[in-house]
């Protein structure tokens, strides 16, 4: 087992791993920006060290110095956490260059992952379903014309490297295809340094439902189960939960032998995510993989009792899995408080916390690194806590997320509490009743009488 490991990231999930590692007997390393040098990650690791200014290029994007850090730290491995450099080959390969283990899958299973064209005939040649569209990426709009007349708009324009919506367009009729390809490409070039694209058929009344999958160093996976991701915003996700309310045993089944198929045919090591989109007649298709933990892998763990950053890291370790897969026992709800303001666009809100007050009782949860007196920095992701409620059935976990909700108090700035009080109250939702296109309705004209709650 490892002796130290360095936390390659900030704020919450910086903080969460340091918790398992506590538990583990592991010591630990938070690395920090000049921005978090007041953050709870800093505070209770073992050793801080600080790697460069606000800027995540010149600080947790910066891989010279978090190198350094672990170096003059003698940190053995590495938990890169969620976003920044999570997903990043080339770091992966660092790690291994330097003989520190990077807890997580190796520099080429990110790289076949990572590209989504890539990703997607591999999961071909496992058997997983994928939604009808190009082989590879597109070398030119009228190579892309043609296949979108083949298979029947509406299609959609997607980056290869891509993420967070970014490099993405529907495109409903051949008129609209051309300037759709120019703004995609574009977009995808700026965002990410690539401009490739690769076409599929745009599936319509989705649902954003995702595997949690464990692989170990054998080649062996299992699976925990689904999310249901399916209320977003700008494909950002706003609420997840497990189980789904829209999939039954068959199709839960089904989709996690698929996952397991798709994980074990890259010999995937540690935990990832695979993600589906599903239609409403219940067909599903690979969407793409996310090789690294994930923000809501905290409503597994609710409803599996398994602590998913202790497997990540026995796994880096060389410990093998059961092999066995976990369903869940219970219901439940994740919803993300960001420093947003909803009555205005969700624009953020960074700035000072002078006043915090934390739900709590049976079946509450809080993932968090921010208190009272604490500045929200403007540089990073809104994110700053996590509210995680479970119950025996989904209807009593959304009525203890209400009563958690109307309990949790952020003075100070804005957040995203009342949109979340509001969304619990939501006959659709309440019943289950949504798909990724639910935001696109939502009335949020009312929004600042749910803050008085």
């Amino acid at each position: 087992m490892f002796r130290k490991i360095l936390i390659a990231n900030r704020g919450e999930i910086a903080l969460r791993v340091i918790r398992t590692c506590r538990e583990m007997g592991i010591s630990t390393v938070a690395v920090y920006s000049t921005a978090d040098k007041d953050s709870l990650h800093v505070r209770f690791a073992d050793e801080a060290v600080c790697i460069g200014p606000p800027s995540s290029g010149a600080s947790y994007l910066n891989i010279p110095n978090i190198i350094a850090a672990a170096e003059i730290t003698n940190a053995d491995a590495i938990h890169p956490g969620y976003g920044f450099l999570s997903e990043n080959a080339e770091f992966s390969r660092i790690c291994e260059e330097y003989n520190i283990k990077f807890i997580g899958p190796s520099p080429d299973m990110i790289h076949q992952m990572g590209d989504k064209a890539t990703a997607k005939a591999t999961m071909q040649k496992a058997g997983v379903p994928t939604i009808p569209g190009s082989e590879g990426l597109l070398k030119n709009v009228e190579s892309g014309l043609s296949i979108a007349q083949d298979i029947g708009y509406p299609i959609i324009l997607k980056a290869t490297a891509g993420g967070g919506g970014r490099g993405m367009r529907i495109v409903r009729s051949e008129r609209d295809f051309k300037k759709a390809w120019d703004d995609a490409r574009r977009e995808a070039g700026a965002a990410f340094g690539n401009d490739g694209l690769y076409l599929e058929k745009f599936v319509e009344e989705p649902r954003h439902i995702e595997i949690q999958v464990v692989g170990d160093q054998t080649g062996r996976a299992c699976h925990l189960s689904e999310r249901d991701c399916s209320v977003q915003r700008r494909h950002q996700k706003l609420v997840e939960e497990t189980p789904s309310p829209f999939l039954d045993k068959k199709l839960r089944d089904k989709m996690g032998e698929a996952a397991v198929a798709g994980a074990e045919a890259i010999k995937y090591e540690g935990a990832g995510t695979i993600e589906f989109l599903v239609d409403k007649h219940k067909n599903f298709y690979f969407m793409e993989m996310n090789t690294r933990i994930q923000v809501e892998h905290p409503i597994t763990e609710e409803v599996t009792s398994f602590d998913l950053i202790k497997e990540q890291i026995k796994v880096a370790a060389g410990v093998t899995i059961s092999g066995k897969n976990y369903y869940p026992s219970m219901h439940a709800i994740e919803c993300r408080i960001n420093a947003e303001d909803p009555a205005h666009g969700f624009r953020p809100s960074p700035g000072k916390i002078t006043n915090l007050h934390l739900p709590g009782g049976h079946g509450v949860r809080v993932d968090s690194h921010v208190y009272a007196g604490y500045t929200i920095p403007p540089n990073y992701d809104s994110m700053i806590a996590k509210l995680i409620v479970s119950g025996q059935t989904r209807e009593e976990a959304v009525t203890r997320m209400k009563r958690a909700l109307q309990e949790f108090i952020i003075e100070g700035i804005k957040t995203t509490i009342p949109f979340h009080i509001k969304l619990m109250d939501d006959k659709n939702f309440k019943a289950g009743n949504f798909t990724t296109a639910f935001m696109d309705t939502f009335d949020l004209s009312d929004i600042e009488e749910y803050a008085q709650m």
